[in-house]
């Protein structure tokens, strides 16, 4: 479980296919690698991946074919920049909001409007999630815990204060790049429990 809270900005070292559907992937993250071991989870942009190996700042991970496909991270390259955010501790703050890495879709960047202190950043939304974003609410984009600004059938803003302008890959996007969205799981949730119990009273 991570918070959205991005520790550090990371660079892929290199991606190297291990079979036709795999990749073993290296990522440098001084801050992160500071106390990880093999097992851990580190968010990469907004991905749960479990750390294979730890060299010098350099760790490894293994991603499966399933996640390239349904991730942005498959567009990669070495050089990119990229969120890292370890598993939050039980007796840590929880700074943003309960994000589980499990990426719902990827998004697209469609308009970026420069303010004095801020940026306003529209993004479209797959078919399908718009119905868990709400005015308000939670959303995590590239592993970044947002609020939603605006909201409709396709697509929501937000927000970008000058220190997530500065310290997460948010910053350099361009309309056009391919964000990680993952939806607030509390309103999957809510979906599910009405569902049943939608289902119960019709039985």
């Amino acid at each position: 479980m991570f918070t959205g809270i991005v520790e550090e900005l990371g660079e892929i070292v290199r991606s190297t296919e291990t079979g036709d559907d795999s990749a073993l992937v290296a990522i440098r993250g001084p801050l992160v690698t500071s106390d990880a071991r093999h097992g851990d989870s580190i968010a990469v942009n907004g991905v749960c991946l479990t750390v294979v190996d730890v060299d010098g700042g350099v760790f490894t991970a293994d991603v499966m074919g399933e996640t390239l496909r349904r991730t942005a991270l498959g567009a990669l390259r070495p050089g990119d920049p990229v969120n890292l955010e370890r598993a939050a501790a039980l007796n840590s703050r929880l700074g943003g909001h309960l994000v589980q890495g499990h990426v719902d879709g990827v998004g697209e960047i469609v308009a970026r409007e420069p303010a004095a202190q801020w940026e306003t950043v529209r993004f479209r939304l797959p078919a399908g999630l718009a119905r868990y974003v709400v005015e308000k609410g939670s959303i995590t984009v590239d592993g970044v815990s947002l609020t939603v600004a605006e909201v409709g059938d396709d697509w929501f803003s937000v927000g970008l204060i000058p220190t997530t302008l500065k310290l997460t890959v948010l910053g350099a996007k361009r309309i056009g790049d391919p964000v990680n969205l993952e939806v607030d799981v509390l309103a999957k949730y809510v979906e599910r429990l009405l569902g049943d119990r939608s289902a119960g009273g019709a039985r």
